[in-house]
């Protein structure tokens, strides 16, 4: 009896799991090269199957033995529809898919402040069967909650919806709420409240360049995407600093002053989470010239949809929860407090983007057509 009771705990044991929280992201500026990510309760090492088909057919492998695991696996700039699966010792995933970026039509999601909406269903997202998604920033509450402390926070993010983050990669931008190890409070207080380099946020997004600021390339399509790290910028220098620097004399500043004046895509995109007539004044103007030569700038820093226009660029703010306090940019042209979105729509060789706000219904609320720069 004893014996039989043994064996049966060692079997069970050895029972392989099924690995469920996949994301894909881009480790690199190059589209076709693509991270496949996951996590096991147990280190092990990592290896992904891949191919144009459900036989799958090629594999890469990664030796270190690692509970969050990334393999970066190249699927060119054309060809079908990808197929995949991961394994990590005898647990194995289920073979899933994901679009690429071979067709004629490029659809971008983005969304923002994800952390304080975790109720809203992101479904909507799957149904625009989009090549990519990316965010503005503040995608979960926080890396202080109880049961969900710092990587867990975003474990629990892909949960929210496992079908949407194994079909689509991924490119989240950070907010300050990406980054706050401790309550922030009504003070300053003696210790650091937010974590500026974003351990936590890089360990699990594999992300191009730094990962706390980063550009990715669609050329089929024209389009580049400038991620900037800034967040509650008015901090700065104290305690409850966010972000990396943001002044002219800034890394981040320089960085981004290389970037908008390269003429070599059509449609350039900058993404952030900070709010955008204070990011257009900072530091006495400096930033503005550089939005100016921008196709459009993206935030979530309100609890709003909105759409600005200067000097013909258009700046958006998008948050899944419409229904917070409202921060108009003096160049306001529309606003929602509706639960919203944003898609971005294109297809090659294109003379516009299409830009859309649109809430959980699919409802277009606000449409703008972007020339080429």
């Amino acid at each position: 009896m004893y014996r039989f009771t043994f064996l049966f705990l060692f079997s069970v044991q050895l029972q392989a799991a099924l690995i469920e929280r996949l994301w894909l992201t881009h480790a690199s500026n190059d589209c076709g090269r693509i991270t496949i990510s996951w996590e096991t309760e147990q280190p092990g090492a990592s290896m992904v199957e891949y191919g144009t088909s459900e036989a799958l057919g090629q594999a890469v492998s990664v030796d270190d033995a690692v509970t969050i695991h990334h393999v970066e696996i190249p699927i060119g700039r054309g060809g079908v529809r990808h197929f995949y699966r991961v394994r990590s010792g005898a647990d194995a995933s289920a073979i899933s898919s994901f679009r690429g970026y071979a067709g004629d039509e490029l659809r971008v999601g983005i969304f923002a402040d994800r952390g304080y909406a975790r109720d809203r269903d992101l479904s909507v997202l799957v149904k625009e069967d989009l090549n990519l998604l990316l965010t503005a920033g503040d995608n979960v509450a926080s890396l202080h909650e109880k049961g969900i402390e710092g990587t867990k926070a975003f474990s629990a993010l892909i949960d929210s919806q496992r079908d949407l983050f194994r079909s689509t990669p991924f490119m989240p931008v950070l907010g300050n709420h990406d980054r706050e190890m401790t309550p922030r409070g009504s003070q300053p207080p003696d210790h650091p409240v937010y974590d500026v380099d974003a351990v936590a946020f890089r360990s699990f997004f594999p992300l191009p360049e730094d990962g706390w600021k980063w550009r990715l390339d669609l050329p089929r399509f024209g389009v580049r995407f400038l991620a900037l790290d800034a967040s509650h910028t008015r901090d700065q220098g104290t305690t409850w600093q966010t972000n990396h620097p943001i002044a002219k004399s800034s890394v981040q500043y320089g960085w981004y002053a290389k970037e908008v004046v390269q003429m070599d895509v059509p449609f350039l995109i900058t993404l952030d989470n900070e709010q955008n007539a204070l990011m257009r004044g900072y530091d006495g103007g400096a930033w503005l010239p550089l939005f100016l030569q921008c196709s459009a700038v993206i935030t979530g820093y309100g609890y709003f949809g909105e759409r600005a226009e200067v000097e013909g660029v258009p700046f958006f703010n998008t948050c899944l929860k419409g229904n917070g306090d409202l921060y108009k940019d003096p160049k306001s042209v529309f606003v929602t407090r509706e639960d919203n979105y944003i898609l971005l729509t294109l297809t090659r060789d294109a003379a516009q983007m299409k830009v859309e706000i649109k809430n959980f219904a699919g409802d277009v609320l606000d449409v703008r057509e972007i020339s080429r720069r």
